[in-house]
């Protein structure tokens, strides 16, 4: 199979196309041909460790011990495990592999009882493999507003692919969005659910006299400090970056003992649940896709040098 393989870490220029042997899966594993995959800043950070320390902690000092990068896919089962009970070849499925990554592959096996589940059929491969991703990561932080009274959140990097997830998840829970990205996003994040919209490069969001329930920021280029004005008594700040110094984790750790303003910092958790979850969504007209573009597996340098420059909108696909 074709495998996109990286034995150092560094720039694009790291990540080399091989043959490898097709996997087979054990007992309770399923075997995955993928028709897409996406690259995220994920991919980018385990590349070139973006949090150094962190990262090779993780994924080993001097060399990556995962050296196949990807974690979201699309694709068809071609063969299962004698234990497995809950798919059988054929199944088109999408989700995640935020475990053990390996999807900028042509083939993974994965456990039956990970973050997969079958694909919903009105949309493409390309558009199942752009889903989850930015929506896990959203959904992990947004679940923990209060939605009961309406609430008022702005979401700053709107446009990102957790930004037009979070939009879209926010507001399908009933809270008022503002959102915060470039004005040529403008349209794209309004029929996504935003009521409001702020233009970054020509307004400082966070002076804009208005305050709000939380503030989600999607890209991490804000801070708890600056934000603090934004908040309602009660209010929170999230935010997918630890922070400066970690500022995020830390300030979150003195949340059960702060009233009022507060900063939350969940950990990044996928599930099944989750999956299943974004694929009624989808099936009920309530969640899309959002690509901004879509390269061959052969071209996948190339992709990590346009979402390294940090301007794209929603999702970049790899196909196979």
């Amino acid at each position: 199979m074709k495998a996109i393989v990286y034995t150092n870490y560094g720039t694009p220029e790291v990540l080399q196309l091989k043959e490898l042997p097709i996997p087979v899966p054990n007992d309770n594993e399923v075997l995955i041909k993928i028709h897409a995959t996406t690259v995220n800043r994920t991919d980018c950070g385990f590349r070139k460790p973006e949090y150094p320390i962190i990262i090779r902690l993780i994924n080993g000092l001097f060399r990556p011990k995962r050296t196949i990068l990807g974690s979201e896919l699309a694709g068809v089962i071609q063969s299962v495990g004698k234990d497995v009970k809950t798919f059988e070849p054929g199944d088109a499925v999408f989700g995640l592999s935020t475990a053990k990554f390996g999807t900028h592959a042509e083939y993974i096996c994965l456990p039956e009882t990970v973050s997969i589940a079958i694909k919903p059929a009105n949309i493409s491969f390309e558009e199942a493999a752009a889903i989850c991703d930015g929506a896990y990561l959203a959904l992990n932080n947004i679940r923990k507003i209060d939605y009961s009274k309406a609430p008022k959140v702005l979401i700053n990097g709107a446009s990102g692919s957790i930004g037009t997830a979070a939009v879209q998840l926010v507001r399908y829970f009933g809270a008022e969005v503002t959102a915060v990205c470039d004005s040529r996003n403008f349209e794209l994040v309004k029929s996504l659910g935003a009521t409001f919209v702020i233009d970054y490069t020509k307004e400082d969001f966070t002076k804009n006299g208005k305050i709000y329930d939380a503030v989600f920021d999607a890209v991490g280029k804000s801070s708890y400090f600056r934000c603090k004005k934004l908040l309602k008594p009660g209010g929170i700040y999230f935010s997918t970056e630890l922070g400066f110094l970690a500022q995020n984790i830390f300030l979150a750790l003195l949340a059960p003992v702060i009233k009022g303003k507060k900063v939350m910092f969940p950990i990044p958790k996928d599930s099944k649940e989750d999956v299943i979850f974004f694929r009624k969504l989808i099936e009920a007209g309530e969640y899309k896709a959002v690509i901004d573009r879509i390269y061959p597996l052969e071209q996948i340098a190339e992709a990590h040098r346009y979402v390294e420059k940090g301007q794209k909108t929603g999702n970049v696909v790899i196909t196979l």
